[in-house]
């Protein structure tokens, strides 16, 4: 078979962003709530700025901490784009009635091993599901994959969104997504691959963190899920 006659392989790379940290949640569960975020370690988005594409096109939720934290990457260095598109479908899961709770308390109260907040078809009361979220979240990236296809996507997100993207990469595992840890500022590398007979993905990072051998920047690792262990088990 000749070059010319080899079928196009198209690969779209997707850069996740995980927004920086949350440090006025009073320790409970925001979920999609509006609530802002800390910009203030310059040289954390310093080391995210050098390592991100210059020629990608730009994707964040509709969530102002991402907006934030976008923004911390290009007053850093990075070149600010044309553009950003706000894509709702990438807004963290909406959690209800549970948005508000205690968030070390509730987690508490869950089954030991427990990757989320809860089993991925549980939905929050008045809110969503896990699964909820992974649907959202992949029919937006097949949009995407089409319509940006062969560039570079960076997507600023949130923890769910970007563990429902893993997932997807996983050969559509939500749960095996869940099992990864994604950390603020993190840096989450999938790569699509097309032709008119294959979609496949590949993974070549996840939650890299470029600034981590300095450990005066230990503050970006902020438990968020089940990792947060009440005092009353510490006791």
């Amino acid at each position: 078979m000749s070059n010319a006659d080899k079928p196009k392989v198209v690969t779209t790379r997707w850069w996740w962003i995980r927004h920086a940290p949350v440090r006025s949640d009073g320790g409970n569960i925001y979920g999609q709530k509006d609530i802002e975020c800390d910009i203030g370690d310059r040289e954390v988005f310093e080391a995210v700025a050098k390592i991100l594409p210059r020629t990608a096109v730009w994707y964040a939720s509709n969530l102002m901490r991402t907006h934030q934290t976008a923004e911390a990457i290009w007053a850093a260095g990075f070149p600010q784009p044309v553009g950003m598109t706000k894509e709702a479908a990438f807004a963290e899961q909406h959690l209800g009635r549970w948005q508000g709770m205690n968030r070390a308390a509730f987690l508490a109260s869950r089954p030991v091993g427990s990757h989320w907040f809860a089993d991925i078809n549980e939905p929050a009361p008045d809110g969503e599901s896990f699964m909820d979220l992974y649907t959202r979240v992949c029919r937006a990236i097949v949009r995407i994959n089409a319509a940006e296809a062969g560039k570079d996507v960076i997507a600023v997100g949130h923890g769910g969104t970007i563990k429902a993207a893993v997932g997807l990469a996983l050969g559509g595992q939500p749960e095996k997504g869940l099992a990864f840890d994604i950390d603020n500022c993190s840096v989450t590398r999938l790569d699509h691959i097309a032709s008119p007979d294959t979609s496949l993905w590949r993974l070549p990072m996840v939650n890299q963190q470029p600034w981590i051998a300095d450990a005066k920047h230990a503050a970006m690792h902020q438990p968020a899920g089940p990792e947060v262990v009440s005092e009353n088990k510490l006791a």
